[in-house]
């Protein structure tokens, strides 16, 4: 496989600028590159450009998938690290989700006051505008 950088983007979903972004960061290493200076690409970059694109999708962080990767190329090695990433990263989704929780309750308490007449009256107006009215910190 030598693919251009335009391809391997199609075959991994993931954005040119992207790529090229990854590459500065170190999460996917620097290309060979042909005599016309042109990336080319094999399968383990397909590979790991599908591991980082789908550890983005599920909401890692870049420095949480730079260390699963590194993990990756010790496939002997205890999972433990990759464990305590993967369970940190539910702690915080677990409180995003409390927090959207929350916070769509407040939307929905707002908007079944509304009395839905004039905007001098409106309860989603004055409540935005004066927070104390809310009935919870968001």
């Amino acid at each position: 496989m030598n693919l251009p950088i335009g391809e391997l983007s199609r075959r991994t979903a993931v954005k040119v600028p992207t790529i090229r972004f990854y590459e500065q960061i170190g999460l996917l290493p620097k290309p060979p590159r042909t005599e016309g200076n042109q990336r080319r690409y094999g399968k383990a970059e397909v590979d790991r450009l599908n591991f980082i694109r789908h550890a983005r999708e599920l909401g890692f962080e870049v420095d949480d998938i730079r260390d699963l990767l590194a993990m990756s190329a010790e496939p002997q090695a205890s999972c433990h690290t990759a464990d305590s990433i993967a369970r940190n990263h539910l702690v915080e989704i677990e409180r995003r989700i409390a927090s959207l929780t929350a916070l769509k309750g407040e939307l929905t308490r707002m908007i079944d006051e509304c009395g839905h007449g004039h905007i001098c009256d409106c309860r989603i107006i004055e409540a935005l505008a004066d927070h104390s009215q809310c009935y919870g910190d968001h």
